[in-house]
């Protein structure tokens, strides 16, 4: 089910005034937050023209049916020129189950983190699509930028927008194991990621730059994942790590391991550049966007950065 060719299809940079459609694959969310993040993607100078009409049905933004729909409508539009997820939750995997590769044609930039890190997996391992690892209407962009549990708005508009290789883009981390390291940059909300082991679209890890995140994970629940990744091949090949902030993962006693502990026992042993503490994903400062799917070069010393070798969009 896998495409043939490693190539990736990358979807045309999202310009000032480009035309964006919210959907809903997972969860739904409050009014009042959604307005103020549909006002934040208007004030980056972006039009909102498709808002999927979402009726919350328990803690799904719809019926399968609907939210499937709501996506493919947004990707067939010539009407959209990019897709901003409402929110994450749950649900998205339910998508996957539509074939979604016999009806999406041409890719555009798609946004979102946390559960559409299942949707992100299966575009890439399946149609070879680059998307973006971000914000969302109600995950970042309703709180504004450059605040706590908001986004970093220059990293998003250069994502999205620049069309040569060679830019830089400081982690704000600090080194688990310092070096330097180049591969594909993939991953996601590590969870989620691990939630695709044994499915048709299991994302292949090897020569990555993984991105591993989640939040509210006791330092034992990380410590599971890691070792299932380990266990199952996942990272095996892999060239270098990129770790988020784990917020709410507290020892759940005094003098437990952190997180951070965890981590450093579970993937210093694999002798690979190590950044932690990364605001991506879940995080409380504001929040980095990073393409998935194009190369670049990771460097593990002070905050950490990752230079891209290739642009994540076409012009």
């Amino acid at each position: 089910m896998n495409r043939s060719n490693g190539a990736s299809r990358k979807p045309k940079a999202l310009a000032s005034g480009a035309r964006l459609g919210v959907f809903a694959p997972a969860s739904p969310a409050q009014p009042v937050d959604m307005i103020a993040g549909l006002t934040e993607l208007k004030r980056l100078g972006f039009q909102v023209v498709a808002n999927q009409d979402s009726k919350a049905e328990g803690y799904f933004a719809g019926s399968a049916l609907e939210r499937v729909g709501g996506f493919q409508a947004a990707m067939n539009s010539d009407q959209v020129d990019g897709l901003v997820a409402l929110r994450g939750g749950y649900g998205s995997n339910y998508l996957l189950d539509y074939k979604l590769e016999k009806s999406l044609a041409n890719p555009k930039c798609i946004m979102g983190f946390s559960d559409l890190t299942t949707l992100q997996i299966y575009l890439w391992q399946i149609c070879g699509w680059v998307t973006f690892y971000g914000p969302m209407v109600v995950g970042g962009l309703n709180a504004g930028a450059g605040v706590a549990k908001g986004y970093d708005e220059n990293s998003l508009l250069q994502a999205v927008r620049k069309t040569e290789a060679g830019w830089k883009l400081r982690l704000r981390g600090e080194p688990m194991l310092t070096g330097k390291a180049a591969g594909k940059v993939l991953g996601g909300c590590m969870t989620l990621l691990e939630a695709t082991i044994g499915t048709p679209w299991e994302l292949d890890t090897k020569n990555s730059i993984l991105i591993l995140e989640d939040r509210a994970m006791k330092p034992y629940q990380v410590d599971r994942v890691l070792r299932h990744l380990k266990q199952s091949g996942k990272l095996e090949g892999v060239r270098g790590i990129v770790l988020g902030e784990f917020p709410e993962s507290d020892p759940t006693a005094a003098g437990a391991p952190t997180v951070r502990e965890v981590c450093a026992r579970i993937l210093r042993p694999l002798g690979v550049p190590l950044v932690f503490g990364v605001p991506v994903g879940h995080a409380t400062r504001p929040m980095l966007t990073i393409p998935l799917g194009i190369e670049a070069r990771l460097d593990a010393e002070g905050e950490g950065t990752l230079e891209f070798l290739e642009s994540a969009v076409v012009a």
